[in-house]
């Protein structure tokens, strides 16, 4: 089993002059320890799980791209990007340029966005929920579309929620056939079968149906004609380890029982005042024992 890490939460002491110093103490040290990936969360207000908008929030693809400058093997990625922020042809460029710039290490996660009093005190349209979905889909075709040959396939793209007349991506991104696809959710009759149709991973939490989900991805997969074993199954779940490691034991149990049921790779989210202790107790107990699961 692979690691990956979210950075979940920017609370920490210092406030915002020493914001930069840790994420790049957090990045290269997770780097150095063998994190498969390092994402950041899509949003502009923190989220209410972890004290609400009034806590600092950085902005997600800045912050990425500040991390590939601090980092040398792992994967780069929003946990994931919420449809609604950007127009497609803008997001396949983001993605893009972090690719190149990081060396092909980018990964373009993405979902259907639900955090609707951010968008809307921010200004951003958030249409209803059937609707996102179908902009889900178009966005991913987009994409994929931009992400062909040398510069793109250049035919315009007229969707039902996007028209684009030419869609040109120069410089075109170094990852082949492109950047990795992740889709986040896990609604059985529409989320996992865009997984099926699209993806390259699905990224799920480890309840008690997670092992329902996989086979309701698995039947997609059969209806698609995809490979269900090409497609990355990831799980997201906070870090509970405790200032001194503590919870490392009971965390290593929730992993063996996460790859049991098939998983690939845990994503664990980063939270608490002090990121960097999290970091060496997953680089020193948790790496080591997941490579073995």
């Amino acid at each position: 089993m692979k690691i990956g890490l979210e950075i979940g939460e920017f609370a920490w002491e210092g406030g915002p002059a020493a914001m930069g110093r840790i994420l790049a103490d957090v990045a290269s040290t997770a780097d150095e320890a063998g994190v498969a990936l390092i994402g950041v969360g899509d949003h502009l207000w923190q989220g209410p799980h972890a004290g609400g908008p009034e806590q600092p929030e950085l902005e997600c693809f800045t912050t990425l791209a500040f991390l590939a400058a601090h980092t040398r093997r792992c994967r780069l990625g929003p946990v994931v990007a919420g449809v609604h922020f950007r127009q497609p042809g803008l997001l396949a460029k983001t993605v893009t340029s972090l690719d190149v710039l990081s060396g092909g290490r980018a990964m373009l996660g993405i979902g259907v966005g639900w955090y609707e009093d951010e968008a809307r005190g921010m200004g951003v349209p958030f249409p209803p929920l059937a609707e996102r979905f179908g902009m889900l889909e178009e966005t991913v075709q987009v994409c994929l579309r931009m992400w062909e040959g040398e510069q793109g396939d250049e035919r315009p793209f007229d969707g039902a929620h996007y028209r684009l007349e030419r869609p040109l991506n120069a410089p075109q991104s170094l990852s082949r056939p492109h950047p990795p696809i992740m889709i986040g959710g896990g609604g059985e009759k529409r989320t996992l079968r865009l997984v099926a149709r699209y993806a390259d991973a699905c990224n799920l939490y480890p309840g008690p149906d997670l092992p329902a989900k996989l086979d309701v991805l698995r039947g997609h997969c059969e209806a698609e004609g995809r490979d269900y074993d090409a497609i990355e199954k990831t799980c997201i779940l906070p870090l509970t380890l405790g200032p001194d490691g503590s919870g490392t034991d009971e965390l290593l149990g929730a992993l063996r029982g996460i790859a049991a049921a098939g998983v690939d790779t845990v994503i664990g989210i980063l939270s608490g005042p002090d990121p960097r202790r999290q970091v060496d107790v997953v680089a020193g107990k948790v790496i080591p024992e997941a490579a073995g699961l």
